[in-house]
């Protein structure tokens, strides 16, 4: 088989498990619907892994508030990976909001859920903020206004040597 073909059936498998992912993303939101919702059962084995109420109601209660967060963070994060647009590290910004969220969720005390978030989400604001916004002057400035700092940077650089020259033939000329 030759390489284009390879390429093209890896695209298609990546292509088809990410719509397979996006397509059961539904599934996944409503899957605690299938845990049992009895207040009285302590903890849940699932793969070896125990999971307990964590302060919540009841388990399904707190996997309830898990794939509240967890299946934004998926989408999202397909959407930042699959996204071809200049702005797209903006998309970082509620990936970080949801990450702090599910973190606060799972690791801090569950009666305040959704508060504490924007503090640390401001961190990460002032750092892709500017990033996006210095994309977007250099490609408005590139595509809109036609500046070209790489044009700019070439003419520049002959200017000055037509100026070396002209010194050069200045001097040449004194020198007869």
């Amino acid at each position: 088989m030759s390489n284009d073909k390879l390429k093209i059936k890896r695209k298609l498998l990546i292509e088809g498990l990410i719509a397979l992912i996006i397509s059961l993303s539904v599934l996944f939101f409503y899957s605690y619907k299938f845990i049992p919702s009895n207040e009285d059962l302590e903890s849940l084995e699932f793969f070896g892994i125990t999971f307990t109420k964590n302060g919540y109601y009841s388990i399904q209660t707190a996997f309830y508030y898990y794939f509240n967060k967890i299946v934004p963070i998926i989408l999202l994060l397909i959407w930042f990976i699959t996204c071809k647009h200049w702005w797209y590290h903006a998309i970082l910004i509620p990936i970080a909001m949801y990450t702090f969220q599910l973190y606060s969720i799972i690791f801090e005390n569950t009666r305040k859920v959704d508060e504490n978030e924007l503090l640390y989400l401001l961190g990460v604001c002032m750092v892709i903020i500017p990033i996006v916004y210095f994309i977007r002057v250099k490609l408005f400035d590139k595509h809109v206004h036609g500046i070209d700092l790489d044009a700019i940077d070439a003419e520049l650089k002959e200017y000055k040597e037509r100026e070396r020259l002209q010194k050069e033939q200045d001097l040449k000329g004194k020198k007869l």
